[in-house]
């Protein structure tokens, strides 16, 4: 069996037709990890007696004859910002490198129920922090479809798992971009859910008024099983949405006419690779073609969203990583005489340097004298932001722009200069911001071949039109050839 061209539809089909079994899919699974990660470095720690337990589990009711659950025999990778039980949870952090989750979270328990076996952990930028997937604290990810290049970030292992075919679908998080950006520099679908919509518990905070847990997958239905079985409420997160969930698979496939198409001006502005450009117009095209209506609108805040995202999120990292202090779990300095040297010594070398960054900025923001000025302007422009997207979706079902303002760039081009790497988030954080949901679909590929995103944005638990939207660009622009 090529593993390679396994979907999550047909990778259980397979299980359960018993084409294959479940543990022959997870041995042939370690083997192409074990001889091809090495080169890329997406997974941190590997799952395998959690892998093998789920394997026979699925195993057993495949020979009894029962009805499988919807992922069942799935292999998937899990971003190690996620809690799992008795497995090594890092968050690519020295300061956790040796921590093991006495839990799992939410969104992986849901996973595991409905059939999936998680392979292992995969890597990301230090506590999600960053856009390239350099700032591990275990060494970078290298982009599958040239390992020269970034795979994006901060869930560059599992954009790049699902890319390089070492796990069939994964999940990530998304704070700024973190799914939809990997996902376009990969290749491969990535959807953020509504913020409410996925449950947090057990997701180590970075900003928690923005982190999106998601699903990356090769196609848009993948996404889509994948997402089924990850939301709706959770009594362990207050934050999550008693809103009731629709069968996002029924919405596949259904036809776009009339549907209403926004295309942002301020998103199609100079700073835009021409070739990015070329490949959304033509995805646009297509949707056309396909009986959706362009609608050509503004969004006039777009401009205020890089300065009022790193304001809000820095703050936010600033608090939550109050809490690896040395003292409770993870690492402790032990050459300390005080307890505030034991915090500076722990901190200083359990974080990275972009971490240290954040920390310090959302400090100063939230520091006396500052607050005003920083961290309250910052949510009052949040607030018009969310306006921006209110008034537009007045008129529009789901809004299209570019993922990235380039394609992937090559690994160290930006390490130096952390506004340009801030700046490839441009086109994701409002999304963020404002809480909406947004997926990445490949639209294309450039000069070179690497992969170029389109992004689509939807109203509030409107993933469903998302999704619907989505696959119809997928299917046209697979029929164009691209």
């Amino acid at each position: 069996m090529d593993i390679d061209q396994l979907t999550v539809l047909s990778a259980r089909a397979a299980v359960e037709e018993r084409q294959t079994t479940a543990k022959a899919l997870v041995d042939d699974f370690y083997t192409k990890i074990e001889a091809e990660d090495p080169a890329i470095g997406a997974y941190l720690t590997l799952s395998k007696e959690r892998a093998y337990a789920q394997a026979n589990r699925i195993d057993k009711l495949a020979d009894a004859g029962v009805e499988l659950p919807p992922l069942a025999g799935v292999p998937i990778a899990v971003k190690d910002v996620f809690t799992t039980r008795d497995v090594r949870t890092t968050a690519a952090s020295k300061v956790l490198e040796n921590f093991v989750a006495p839990y799992d979270a939410t969104v992986v328990s849901r996973l595991e129920e409905a059939g999936a076996i998680i392979l292992g952990k995969t890597n990301c930028d230090e506590f999600a922090m960053g856009s390239s997937n350099e700032n591990s604290g275990f060494g970078p990810v290298r982009n599958p479809c040239d390992p020269s290049r970034v795979p994006g970030g901060s869930s560059g292992g599992s954009a790049a798992v699902v890319a390089g075919g070492t796990a069939v679908a994964s999940i990530g998080s998304d704070t700024g971009g973190s799914i939809r950006q990997p996902a376009a520099f990969c290749g491969v679908v990535g959807l953020m859910p509504t913020y409410g919509r996925c449950s947090r518990y057990g997701l180590i905070a970075f900003a928690s008024s923005l982190d999106h847990p998601g699903p990356f997958g090769k196609t848009v239905l993948d996404a889509a099983v994948m997402l089924q079985a990850m939301a709706g409420r959770d009594p362990m997160d207050s934050t999550t949405a008693d809103v009731p969930v629709p069968n996002y698979t029924e919405q596949i496939g259904r036809p776009i006419e009339g549907v209403k198409i926004g295309v942002p001006l301020e998103y199609f502005e100079d700073g835009l690779d021409p070739e990015v450009r070329a490949a959304v117009e033509l995805g646009i095209q297509e949707l056309k073609n396909a009986g959706a209506e362009i609608v050509h609108l503004s969004l006039p805040n777009t401009q205020y969203a890089i300065p009022t995202y790193y304001v809000i999120a820095t703050a936010e990292a600033s608090s939550n990583l109050a809490r690896y202090d040395g003292v409770r779990y993870g690492l402790r300095s032990g050459e300390a005489k005080t307890l505030s040297e034991m915090y500076r010594r722990t901190r200083d070398a359990g974080f990275g340097a972009e971490v240290k960054r954040r920390i310090m900025l959302g400090t100063y923001v939230l520091s006396a004298g500052y607050y005003d000025a920083y961290y309250l302007k910052a949510q009052r422009v949040r607030s018009l932001l969310a306006r921006d997207y209110d008034e537009a979706f007045a008129k529009v079902d789901v809004i299209v722009t570019p993922t990235t303002p380039t394609p992937a760039f090559k690994l160290g081009e930006k390490t130096d200069d952390p506004l340009a790497m801030y700046l490839a988030d441009i086109f994701t954080v409002t999304a963020d911001l404002v809480g909406i949901p947004g997926i990445s679909i490949p639209c294309g590929k450039s000069r070179d071949g690497l992969p170029i995103g389109m992004q689509i944005l939807g109203k509030h638990f409107d993933e469903a039109t998302v999704l619907r939207t989505a696959h119809v660009a997928e299917h046209a622009l697979a029929a164009h050839g691209d």
